[in-house]
């Protein structure tokens, strides 16, 4: 079978190989699946450049989330069938960037019938962060007002969807026009270009002055430090990753004076923590797509053979939604 490989750390388009390597065989208690499409993650660009908590050994193939077939159980794997159509995560170093991967039941589920792969291989990383932050961590409401930074990339693009489907405000900040406008798309009640607009005094304007309820931000640096200007008493900064490259620091005395918390998503976590949580939410998630509230934006599809120029326009920041191989 067809698979990118990485054999040395580095950029995506200079690390990853598109190889033959040998067919896939179901270990005990594993799925072989496939792939009909995998989405791109920048935890698979972190991987690449080896900077993320999760370091596969050399040679390992990318690709963390992915819709699949099942092919192949493995002895006292259960809960699935061959033919089965399923979204959820791949076992590394059998990533999704690949002609098939491994995947384990516990992170696997059904995928939703009104998604085609594309969207489907998009719908369980992103939206599983997004519902366990503003829902569990952030305990957003109704009519609160949700900043949302990276509002058209893969996990803001899903944050800005789940904010509306819960029944918020939502203001999404992005980089450039073209970004701006896939955020309106997407529902954002207020759009703001941080190239060209200050989202603190647009979030201001917006809420007369009292600041944003909940702000949603993986991408950190900067970002954080300016939504602390902008957040309301009792508000909720939801620390969710640092796509920007710089890990902040918080000024703990600043979170005092204005009575705001700072809460930290690892969602990975629910899956040792509390994995019947996890599957609740992928019922609710599903529920919501199959209501038409919520849809992955799929930017690209691309052959097999694009996968590692895909993932590095990711790595430098020019994708919108997500970017997926299809099969």
């Amino acid at each position: 079978m067809k698979a990118w490989q990485v054999h040395q750390l580095g950029e995506p388009r200079e690390v990853l190989r598109l190889q033959k390597v040998p067919d896939l065989e179901p270990a005990a208690g594993r799925l072989v699946v496939r792939v009909c499409a995998a989405a791109a993650n920048f935890p698979d660009v972190l991987m690449c450049r080896g900077r993320y908590q999760v370091k596969p050994e050399l040679p390992f193939t990318p690709g963390i989330e992915l819709c699949g077939e099942v092919v192949a159980l493995g002895e006292g794997a259960t809960g699935f069938a061959v033919g089965n159509r399923v979204i959820g995560a791949s076992v590394l170093p059998a990533g999704g960037f690949s002609e098939y991967a491994v995947m384990d039941p516990a992170t696997t589920f059904p995928a939703p019938e009104c998604l085609d792969d594309a969207e489907a291989s998009a719908f369980y990383i992103g939206y599983q962060t997004g519902w366990f932050g503003l829902h569990r961590r952030a305990r957003l409401q109704a009519g609160e007002t949700l900043l949302v930074h990276a509002a058209a990339g893969g996990v803001g693009s899903a944050a800005v969807q789940l904010g509306k489907a819960a029944g918020a405000r939502v203001v999404g900040v992005v980089g450039g026009p073209d970004k701006a406008e896939v955020a309106r798309a997407l529902g954002a009640d207020v759009v703001v270009d941080r190239r060209s607009e200050d989202f603190v005094a647009v979030v201001k304007e917006f809420t007369d002055g009292r600041g944003a309820d909940v702000v949603y931000d993986p991408v950190g640096g900067e970002a954080y430090q300016r939504s602390t200007k902008c957040i309301a008493f009792e508000g909720r900064i939801l620390v969710v990753g640092f796509a920007g490259g710089d890990i902040q620091s918080a000024a703990l005395n600043h979170a005092l004076v204005k009575s705001y918390s700072i809460v930290g998503l690892h969602w990975g976590l629910y899956n040792q923590h509390d994995p019947a949580a996890v599957r609740q939410c992928h019922d609710e998630l599903s529920k919501l797509a199959a209501d038409g509230l919520v849809k992955p934006l799929v930017s690209e599809r691309l052959d097999l053979g694009d996968v590692a120029e895909g993932l590095q326009r990711l790595a430098d920041g020019t994708t919108v939604g997500r970017v997926t191989y299809l099969a």
